[in-house]
C-alpha cells in the first residue's frame, strides 16, 4: 500500500477555516443577524414554493375539468399530491413553532 502526500497550502487551510493569512477571522455578519434572516427567507421561500404547487395543482385540476387533451389525470394527480405533501409540511412547521413558543412562554423565570 502506498500513501502520498500532498505539500501542505497553509493559504488554503486558513481559507477554509474562516481566517485571514494573519490569522484573524473574516468580517462576517453576526450570527443573531445572520439567522434571522437566513430563517425569515426560508420560511418565505418555503411558503412560496408550498402556494405554487397549490395554484397550479388547482390550474391542472380545472384543465383536466374542462378535457383538455394536453393534461392528463396522472399529472393532475401527481400535482395535487406534491401540495398536500408541501401543505402538511408547512402545517407540521407551524403547529412545532407553536408549541416551541407556548413551552417558552410557560416557563418559569
Amino acid at each position: 500500500m502506498r500513501i502520498d502526500l500532498k505539500p501542505f497550502d497553509f493559504a488554503q487551510a486558513v481559507a477554509r477555516a474562516g481566517l485571514r493569512p494573519d490569522g484573524t477571522p473574516l468580517a462576517r455578519p453576526t450570527a443573531a443577524a445572520t439567522a434571522g434572516t437566513s430563517f425569515q427567507s426560508a420560511m418565505t421561500q418555503a411558503l412560496g414554493a408550498v402556494s405554487h404547487e397549490q395554484h397550479h395543482a388547482e390550474a391542472l385540476q380545472r384543465e383536466l375539468q374542462l378535457d383538455n387533451p394536453a393534461v392528463s389525470l396522472e399529472q393532475t394527480m401527481v400535482a395535487m399530491q406534491k401540495a398536500q405533501i408541501g401543505f402538511q409540511g408547512v402545517l407540521a412547521v407551524r403547529n412545532r413553532m407553536v408549541q416551541a413558543y407556548s413551552e417558552i412562554m410557560n416557563m418559569q423565570v
